[in-house]
C-alpha cells in the first residue's frame, strides 16, 4: 500500500506515539517494582483492590523512588544472616539492657563437636551475648577455642569447669558483669537472661540456673548440708563477685573439688563453700526459667524418674509451668538451633503487639542465706 504525504504524516505519527506509549509504560512498570521491592523491605506492604501500594507508616515518596536498587536488601539471600530485628521493632531496650548487663558466655565443647553444635551456637544465639568464649581440651585459632590441656569425657568436666572459669578470672574479670556457662548443646535467650539478671545485684555473691537438690549426702563432702546446686546443662549464671570469690580462693582442694564427680554437682559444693547464695531464678508467678530439656519434655512432662527426685520445683509439667521470659533449654541439636532462632525472633502472629511484663521479683531470701557454711573444712 502506498501512502501520500498526508499518509506519511499520519503514519509517523502514529509509529512515534506507539514508541511513546510504550517507554512510558516501561518507565510505570519499573517504578512500580522498584516501589514494591523497597516496600517489601521493610514488610510493610499492602496491596489494596485498586492496586494502590500503601505503608503502615508515612514515608517520602522521593526518597526511597531516588533509591538504587543495589542497596535494597534480598530476603532471600539473606535469610541466613540476618539478626531477630529484620522486621525493625523497637528494640530499644534490648539494646539498653545489652549496654548495662554485660553477660559474658563460656561454651563447653570439644572438638567432635565444634564444627557442628558449637558452630551453631557461633551462628545463632551467640551473637547477642557480650561477649562469648569457647572451651576445649585443644586449642584451634581458626574457630576460635581456648584448650585447657584436659582429657575429654564426663570424668573429666569439673576439671575443665574449675580451669575455664580460673581462665576468666585471671583474663576477663573486667569485661563483664555477670558470667555464664553453658554447653554446646544449649540454646540461650540473651534478652531474657539480660531482664533477670536487670533485677540482680552482681556485687553481691550469687548463683542461678535450673535448681536441682538432692537427699543423697553422699553425692557431697557437705556432711551437715543439703545438696544444692545448678543443671550444668541449662546453663549457669555467676555474679561478679562469686567469680572474685573462685578466683581466690577456688584453687583450694578443701574448699573446692578440682576434679572427681558430677561437674554440677562439684561446682554447687564449691559455690557453697564460698558462701555464693544459690538462689531462685524463678519468675513472679512460680515459673521455671531455666530448663535441663528440650522444651517438648516439659510441656508434655515425659521426664526420666531421676529428674523427679531432683528438681526443686517440683518438676512441674505444662507449658503454663515455663515462664514466658524463659532463658534456657538443654539437648537442642544442630538443625534446631536455627529453629528455635526463627521461632523466637522471626515469626509473629500479625497484628499483636507485644507489651513487656514485669515478670522479675526480688529475693527476700535464698537457699543457702542460713546455711552454716565451714569455708576450707573437707
Amino acid at each position: 500500500m502506498r501512502c501520500g504525504r498526508a499518509s506519511v504524516r499520519f503514519c509517523l505519527g502514529f509509529v512515534l506515539g506507539l514508541a511513546l506509549a510504550s517507554l512510558l509504560a516501561a518507565v510505570i512498570m519499573v517504578s512500580g517494582s522498584r516501589r514494591y521491592l523497597v516496600n517489601r523491605e521493610v514488610n510493610r506492604m499492602v496491596i489494596e483492590p485498586d492496586g494502590k501500594y500503601q505503608t503502615s507508616e508515612p514515608w517520602l515518596e522521593k526518597s526511597v523512588l531516588d533509591r538504587e536498587l543495589q542497596d535494597i536488601r534480598d530476603p532471600l539471600r539473606d535469610l541466613e544472616n540476618i539478626d531477630g530485628h529484620f522486621y525493625h521493632d523497637d528494640d530499644t531496650e534490648v539494646q539498653r539492657l545489652a549496654k548495662e548487663v554485660r553477660v559474658l558466655i563460656w561454651v563447653m565443647t570439644s572438638p567432635k563437636t565444634l564444627q557442628s553444635r558449637a558452630k551453631e551456637v557461633r551462628d545463632t544465639w551467640g551473637t547477642r551475648a557480650n561477649q562469648i568464649l569457647f572451651f576445649s581440651s585443644k586449642s584451634d585459632p581458626d574457630f576460635p577455642t581456648i584448650g585447657l590441656d584436659v582429657p575429654e569425657g564426663r570424668q573429666h568436666l569439673l576439671e575443665k569447669t574449675n580451669r575455664a572459669f580460673r581462665y576468666i578470672y585471671d583474663n576477663h574479670m573486667d569485661d563483664a558483669d555477670w558470667f555464664m556457662k553453658v554447653d554446646d548443646d544449649t540454646y540461650v535467650i540473651m534478652e531474657n537472661l539480660r531482664y533477670f539478671l536487670s533485677g540482680e545485684n552482681t556485687s553481691e555473691p550469687l548463683f542461678f540456673g535450673h535448681h536441682f537438690h538432692s537427699p543423697y549426702r553422699r553425692l557431697t563432702r557437705l556432711k551437715n548440708l543439703p545438696l544444692h546446686y545448678h543443671s550444668g546443662g541449662a546453663g549457669y549464671v555467676i555474679s561478679k563477685e562469686a567469680l572474685r570469690r573462685f578466683g581466690e580462693k577456688g584453687w583450694d582442694e578443701s574448699v573446692c573439688r578440682q576434679s572427681l564427680g558430677a561437674e554440677d554437682v562439684g561446682f554447687g559444693e564449691c559455690m557453697i563453700n564460698l558462701g555464693v547464695r544459690i538462689s531462685d531464678s524463678t519468675d513472679a508467678l512460680g515459673r521455671s526459667r531455666f530448663h535441663c530439656f528440650r522444651p517438648l519434655s516439659f510441656t508434655s512432662g515425659i521426664f526420666p524418674g531421676w529428674y523427679r527426685l531432683f528438681d526443686a520445683n517440683g518438676a512441674r509439667k505444662g507449658a503454663e509451668a515455663m515462664s514466658d521470659y524463659a532463658i534456657s533449654f538443654h539437648y537442642i541439636k544442630p538443625d534446631e538451633m536455627r529453629l528455635m532462632n526463627y521461632f523466637i525472633y522471626r515469626l509473629q502472629p500479625y497484628g499483636v503487639l507485644h507489651g513487656l511484663q514485669n515478670l522479675n521479683r526480688k529475693h527476700s531470701d535464698t537457699l543457702t542465706d542460713h546455711m552454716e557454711i565451714n569455708v576450707g573444712r573437707p
